[in-house]
């Protein structure tokens, strides 16, 4: 696999490479109380990056974007909750620094549709969710359902990895799968549509597109740089326009890709579309009123600091 090597350093003994295990990620109950960051060992950077947060004003969007370098100072790993919850007690919980809305779900059963796993325990499966399997209008598609792409996070020996691939592809030799979350469809390098969208056309012409890709709405997406700097990137809508602004699918990966996104995954959008940084969580989706709806997600991408001991 062509994975994104994040190298993170500490030393022990004759400058031994090591990291240390990194504190258990719970799944987020209902209620949520304050949890300590992931701790990993010292970090040696002579210049440590920072964050770096951009809001861009186009004719028909507000994009929101993060960005992550790879130095080692940072960790992206999904949180998953009980039932679903705003995007700021995801936050709270886990002592994160920034978040974004992650995977699909149904909001009936508040049950995931995506799959998810933490510190190397599955917490989320689209094989639980009962009204997903036996949906007759989705049995055509289950296949392509329970093999959509993710972000996943594994450990390399001393190294951690970040990659976006589908959920059935194995790790490499010598590596271990610590969290992956599911959403879809790929967005780079190719936009995976037909395959992970869902989409179906006859005669040329598009009679089912059940993420409405071709429409401008509220979006998100996570990609990846050659040089390992995790992007996120929230796409909201406009006040003064909310019936047609946003971007669609392909609008979304154009953009990832003038940021030098090489690999990218779109996540949950519309209503689900929600940033979380520096305080305050930015909402996406926009009514007609053109006031910010705020909706609870069922699973969340995290970025939290990595303390050094």
């Amino acid at each position: 696999m062509d994975k994104i090597r994040v190298r993170i350093f500490g030393f022990m003994g004759m400058g031994m490479l090591m990291v240390a295990c990194s504190e258990s990620l719970p799944l987020m109950s209902s209620s949520p109380t304050a949890q300590s960051p992931v701790s990993l060992s010292p970090v040696v950077s002579p210049s440590p990056a920072k964050i770096g947060f951009k809001v861009e004003r186009l004719p028909h969007s507000i994009v929101y974007t993060l960005h992550i370098p790879n130095q080692g100072q940072y960790l992206v790993t999904p949180g998953v909750a009980n039932t679903v919850e705003p995007l700021a007690s995801f936050v709270q919980t886990y002592g994160a620094i920034a978040a974004i809305n992650g995977g699909f779900f149904d909001p009936k059963n508040q049950k995931s549709t995506s799959a998810a796993i933490v510190q190397a325990r599955q917490v989320a499966k689209p094989e639980d969710n009962e009204r997903l399997m036996t949906n007759p209008d989705l049995l055509p598609y289950l296949d392509k359902i329970l093999n959509r792409s993710e972000f996943r996070q594994y450990r390399c020996g001393s190294q951690i990895v970040y990659d976006i691939t589908l959920r059935q592809t194995l790790p490499a030799p010598g590596c271990e799968l610590e969290s992956a979350l599911g959403g879809g469809p790929q967005l780079l390098p190719d936009i995976t549509l037909v395959q992970e969208g869902f989409q179906d056309s006859s005669n040329g012409k598009v009679i089912r597109d059940s993420l409405a890709s071709d429409r401008r709405n509220a979006r998100s997406a996570i990609g990846i740089t050659r040089d390992g700097t995790i992007v996120l990137v929230m796409v909201g809508q406009k006040p003064d326009e909310p019936t047609n602004s946003g971007m669609t699918l392909k609008e979304l990966a154009d953009y990832l890709k003038s940021l030098k996104v090489e690999k990218a995954i779109n996540l949950d959008g519309g209503s689900s579309a929600a940033l979380y940084y520096g305080g305050e969580t930015i909402y996406g989706k926009v009514n007609e009123s053109g006031k910010a709806i705020q909706r609870p997600v069922k699973s969340v991408l995290l970025v939290q600091t990595i303390k050094k001991q």
